[in-house]
């Protein structure tokens, strides 16, 4: 991909459907009884691995033009055994909450992920289902998939979950449904509750009280279109390239303003940016708004604490963003989360500073020191989305050309990338 610097960026955009929405979408539509059109369905790979797996346990899906499906779904209790072998695909959602349906069915079934995705664990999710009385095992003793599901009778726990662990709730909610008794999830701080709203909109009865989630045994679920919003983490490469691109003005509309998912907004509020939440809505329970970014001048501030994980996927690009702030923006408490684990914190470092940029990694963190000019030169995405497109927005900055490789992961991740940044 090749990049060159632009001198300003105007238009109105959308982006694709919020990506931890769709699998939900997918998901509890096909638990509800009845017919439930999806509006603005994500139609990745990640999505139809979704879709497929539902399929294979006879529920009826269609997938209609312009990102809508209508699923004719079964009911809580009336998914029918699979005949051959569940696959989540690359998506560790997908993998997580189909764990969470099958450890309530009474049929057998076994549930795996595609080759390079294989060696990553899932024994965390595991052992937590296994409290409930769930039945699954698998390599490394369940550490690794695949894993075989048999039925069990589920009973409700209490579960106090740290703040690395957030992902294990929506499985446990999830499980919750087919469980004797009461299952409550205690977190630390308040994560993406997107299973919560969309299983009470679908019927679900949900106690929601400050950190605490209450999921318990129900008679169904019950058909209710959903419209998916934009995704907010796909949105912040637009916002981030209008906030730094001169004489830009950039509208995306439809985006997903879920409380737990703005911290990018907070964190670029605090370092002056010009952005404006219009017509903002409740839809499906889901806030939704336009973002309005024009550009601004922007000053050093630090990432830490709390805040972390409201923007962990939006790293990347603010660290873009922070390279033109005044002063040294500074990213704390990283530690234990997946984006220190898988390296990616250590790829934007690196190939920022191929650009000019003055960053470094420390022990929890990075330190960015900003103002400095960028210029072009040869970069890498690792064939990672969020260091990809990152990287991107960096180059529309940075004197003359930049050339990232390994960016293939685009074609699954967001086709229309370019296409959309071209036409702003």
């Amino acid at each position: 991909m090749l990049v060159e610097k632009r001198d300003s960026l105007k238009g109105e955009i959308t982006v694709p459907g919020d990506k931890s929405i769709s699998h939900r979408a997918i998901l509890f539509a096909s638990l509800a009884k009845g017919t439930t059109e999806i509006d603005g369905l994500l139609m990745n790979e990640d999505c139809l691995y979704t879709i497929n797996a539902f399929r294979k346990m006879q529920v009826k899906i269609e997938i209609l033009p312009d990102n809508k499906v209508r699923i004719h779904g079964n009911g809580l209790y009336s998914l029918k055994p699979p005949t051959t072998v569940l696959n989540s695909g690359t998506s560790g959602t997908a993998l997580r909450l189909l764990l969470g349906v099958l450890a309530g069915q009474p049929f057998n079934s076994v549930l795996t992920r595609d080759d390079y995705a294989l060696r990553k664990p899932v024994g965390k999710v595991v052992t937590h289902l296994r409290q409930m009385g769930a039945n699954i095992d698998g390599r490394d003793s369940g550490n690794l998939c695949p894993l075989r599901i048999t039925p069990a009778k589920l009973k409700g726990v209490t579960c106090n979950l740290s703040i690395f662990d957030t992902y294990i709730k929506s499985p446990m909610l999830i499980a919750g449904l087919y469980a004797e008794g009461e299952t409550k999830v205690i977190e630390k701080i308040k994560s993406r509750d997107h299973s919560e709203l969309m299983l009470n909109h679908l019927g679900a009865d949900l106690k929601i009280d400050g950190l605490e989630v209450t999921s318990k045994r129900i008679e169904n679920l019950y058909a209710n279109d959903i419209k998916v919003p934009g995704d907010i983490s796909t949105a912040a490469y637009f916002i981030t390239a209008a906030l730094l691109v001169p004489n830009s003005d950039v509208t995306i509309k439809n985006v997903g303003i879920n409380p737990t998912r703005t911290g990018i907004l907070d964190v670029y509020k605090s370092m002056g940016a010009k952005i404006e939440i219009l017509n903002e809505r409740t839809v499906n329970n889901e806030k939704v708004a336009d973002i309005r970014a024009t550009s601004s001048s922007l000053k050093a501030t630090e990432i830490k604490g709390a805040l972390i994980p409201r923007l962990l996927d939006e790293i990347p690009i603010i660290a873009v963003a922070a390279t033109m702030a005044k002063g040294t923006t500074v990213f704390k408490d990283l530690n234990g989360f997946k984006i220190k684990e898988s390296n990616r914190l250590k790829y934007i470092v690196q190939e920022l500073s191929k650009l000019g940029a003055s960053i470094r990694e420390t022990e929890d963190g990075m330190i960015v020191e900003g103002g400095k000019e960028l210029k072009g030169s040869i970069v890498e995405g690792y064939n990672d989305a969020a260091i990809t497109m990152s990287l991107c927005v960096a180059g529309l900055i940075a004197e003359n050309e930049t050339m990232i490789r390994k960016t293939q992961i685009l074609d699954i991740a967001y086709p229309e990338f370019i296409t959309v940044l071209n036409k702003l």
